[in-house]
């Protein structure tokens, strides 16, 4: 996973409640086995209105909101199906982090695994967030917990294990390996059946 400390960026707001993981990624594109490709499909059926047409009036598709890593949302955000393919269409989008009201616990736990900070603030918060200018720029601080934008600051909550993980880049491999040496003196010990 690759690290995430600060991340400052522009945004783009969908503050829309309860975005399921059909809406996310529909169905017909979980074929590919790989982490990656999915972004182009992100929020298919509202992105497009016809075979490679995009809808102008979608706010991914408006010029002054692209290149932007943080997602402003609504409340319960990855609700539905337990698709991990929801969290790597938002990745592969560019989105590094995630700011809603709140997030199904499969879908939480999908984007920790990913290297995709979720993070909940209240709505009044958010309401700020989603408001600012296209150009204009928050930044996320992992370290402090804290997103801040202009004269505010909105703390937020984080398990330390998760916090750990997101900062120093690590996946449940990656841990794993961290242990390489153990893991090989003790199968050394077992015996060979050949």
């Amino acid at each position: 996973m690759e690290p995430i400390t600060t991340v400052t960026s522009t945004t783009i707001p969908l503050m829309k409640e309860n975005i399921d993981t059909d809406q996310i990624i529909p169905k017909q594109f979980l074929k590919n086995i790989l982490k990656v490709g999915y972004g182009r499909n992100l929020f298919f059926d509202w992105r497009y209105i016809g075979p490679n047409k995009p809808n102008p009036d979608f706010i991914l598709n408006k010029p002054e909101r692209q290149g932007a890593e943080i997602l402003v949302t609504g409340d319960n955000f990855g609700c539905g199906s337990s698709r991990e393919h929801a969290v790597w269409a938002l990745k592969d989008f560019g989105f590094k982090v995630v700011i809603a009201g709140g997030y199904s616990d499969i879908f939480y736990m999908n984007s920790t695994k990913n290297g995709v900070l979720a993070i909940i603030l209240p709505e009044d918060q958010r309401q700020i967030l989603a408001a600012i200018a296209p150009d204009e720029k928050i930044t996320v601080d992992l370290p402090n917990q804290e997103v801040r934008y202009a004269d505010y600051t909105f703390p937020f909550e984080i398990d330390p294990l998760w916090k750990d993980k997101f900062i120093k880049g690590l996946d449940d491999i990656a841990i794993t390996m961290g242990y390489e040496d153990q893991i090989e003196a003790y199968e050394a010990k077992i015996p060979s059946y050949n």
